[in-house]
């Protein structure tokens, strides 16, 4: 029960006196001007985001192993933290829409000041004679309302219901599109690797034959200057090891940024002279001798972008439902608690309770337009799902040749780098023999250095190769959530993944859907649909 509220006899200039203070404040912030950050702003918040951006990095103790760099991928990496904060917000959006089917519970005050009271007079309702009395008083100068209503809307309770469900088909869009960009961020993660390694493998060698190639090249202009040989052979003598100093530098420059793009990767500082560990394993045929029939099942059942197109239709299917839903009429309920604080109304509180029943006539124009939109738009999410399916299967069976021909490439440059190699220690005991020229070891040692290069080059493909069959077919770590696992058991998991692939292993159990890493609990009364569980690699 409400009690009665008594007006101050200064409640009338108080209420003038905000009033005026409001005007001052709109007024003043009529006169706001663009304010352009400073270079100290600048400078000050980019050496604060620095900082978070180390925020819970381990820092990196002795050389890095493949499962490592990965793990640091998967667990650091910026653009990775940007799309599960975006999965996070999806999952707070299905949390927040339950709250719309709730019927809706207002709270209200209000206060209303007059400068006269407010006088009424009465009239004989059949002649129109004024009435004898004396004029009356009808409500207080000044007084306060308030109001606790609830109001409950069948339609708007329909209406929610399928926007909740749309929002949890949302929440595990943004669980696939996570997934994907892990599919990605591995890919960039294994190909960086592999050119650091490459890197770290030709730098010492590369800078050796450049510094040999700069003797052999002082060597023949110092032969040309005192006519040891004639002019034309010391000039083609000079331009072959240019050439060979050419292509050397080109290797080092190529060489120069993949410690760098694997430190940012990684989320490394960017200075960090990074060493790696390479992997004593080799590539494995496995996979590909796997009926291709298989490959094509967990392709249709675990890739990310038609597993999304499947939630989209069940989305476009939802909103055919809102439209039929918004073509019947809207029954609202509502009961409300009031209170008034004027001094000349009997019964200073008293509740109210209703229903009421609208209906738009002109939504029966529009149905029909409207039902053939939301069938269309079924129709659209079918066709893109059906297109996406088949695009699936075909970059399925790319990959898989891709791979083959990177397996292949991979093992032709590797028995040429050990020609080349087993050449070059010939013409080094050649060499120390000296039976041979400076410009013959450059020359060699371009060449050894070329293949090694090369070499590395199928390497690092056949893992990318490797890499985007997997994307393909929706395999990736089982890691659960990133938060609530160490670095080193996470490395753990990257490697038993590994091991997996290399055995041909298939995903095959069914489970639970996968979790969202940062997801909460889904809303009550919405249950997120099932899905095959994503298995290792």
């Amino acid at each position: 029960m409400f009690t009665h509220i008594s007006t101050p006899s200064y409640a009338s200039k108080a209420f003038k006196l905000s009033i005026f203070a409001s005007a001052l404040v709109l007024a003043g912030c009529a006169t706001v001007e663009p304010r352009p950050f400073t270079v100290q702003d600048i400078q000050a918040q980019a050496q604060t985001d620095r900082g978070q951006s180390q925020t819970d990095v381990e820092p990196i103790k002795g050389a890095l192993s493949l499962e490592e760099a990965i793990a640091r991928g998967l667990k650091y990496n910026l653009d990775r933290r940007t799309r599960m904060m975006e999965e996070d917000i999806a999952f707070n959006q299905l949390d927040v829409s339950k709250f719309d089917m709730l019927p809706k519970l207002v709270a209200s005050a209000g206060y209303s000041s007059r400068s006269e009271y407010a006088i009424t007079r009465a009239e004989d309702s059949v002649t129109g004679a004024p009435s004898l009395g004396h004029p009356f008083i009808s409500s207080d100068k000044s007084h306060t309302t308030t109001d606790l209503g609830l109001t409950w809307n069948m339609l708007d309770f329909g209406l929610s219901y399928y926007g909740a469900k749309q929002n949890a088909d949302r929440a595990l869009i943004a669980v696939e599109r996570r997934r994907k960009a892990m599919h990605i961020l591995i890919q960039d993660v294994r190909s960086a690797f592999w050119r650091t390694a490459s890197a770290q493998k030709l730098r010492a060698e590369v800078k050796s034959s450049i510094a040999l190639a700069v003797d052999a090249l002082g060597d023949a202009r110092k032969a040309e200057d005192e006519r040891l040989r004639s002019p034309l052979d010391s000039l083609r003598y000079q331009r072959q090891v240019l050439e060979n100093m050419r292509l050397l530098e080109t290797i080092d420059q190529e060489l120069s940024t993949a410690k760098v793009e694997l430190a940012n990767l990684i989320n490394a500082p960017l200075a960090l002279d990074l060493q790696v560990i390479e992997p004593t394993e080799a590539l494995s045929r496995r996979m590909l001798e796997l009926p291709v029939a298989d490959l094509e099942d967990v392709a249709i059942t675990h890739n990310a972008d038609l597993r999304e197109q499947f939630y989209n239709t069940r989305i476009a299917r939802e909103e055919t439902h809102k439209t039929i839903l918004r073509m019947f009429p809207s029954l609202s309920f509502n009961y409300t608690l009031k209170h008034d604080s004027d001094k000349y109304m009997v019964n200073n509180s008293w509740n109210e309770a209703g229903a009421q029943l609208s209906f738009n006539l002109l939504n029966l124009l529009a149905a029909p337009s409207q039902k053939r939109l939301a069938e269309a738009g079924v129709a659209l999410a079918d066709q893109r799902r059906i297109a996406t399916q088949m695009a699936i299967l075909a970059q399925m069976h790319i990959a898989r040749l891709q791979y083959s021909n990177a397996l292949q490439q991979f093992e032709r440059s590797d028995a040429i780098w050990s020609i080349d190699n087993r050449i070059n220690a010939h013409m080094a005991n050649r060499e120390q023999a000296q039976t041979v020229s400076k410009l013959d070891m450059v020359a060699n040692n371009t060449a050894a250095i070329l293949s090694l290069l090369r070499r590395y080059q199928a390497l690092a493909q056949a893992h990318a190769a490797a890499s985007r069959l997997q994307a393909t077919l929706g395999m990736e770590p089982e890691i659960g959530s990133i938060q609530d696992i160490s670095l080193h058991d996470l490395q753990s998991v990257i490697g038993n993944a590994i091991k997996h692939w290399e055995n041909g292993e298939l995903p095959i159990s069914e489970a639970e859907p996968a979790k969202s890493i940062l997801a909460p609990t889904p809303a009550a009364g919405v249950v997120l649909p099932q899905s095959q569980k994503l298995v290792s690699w």
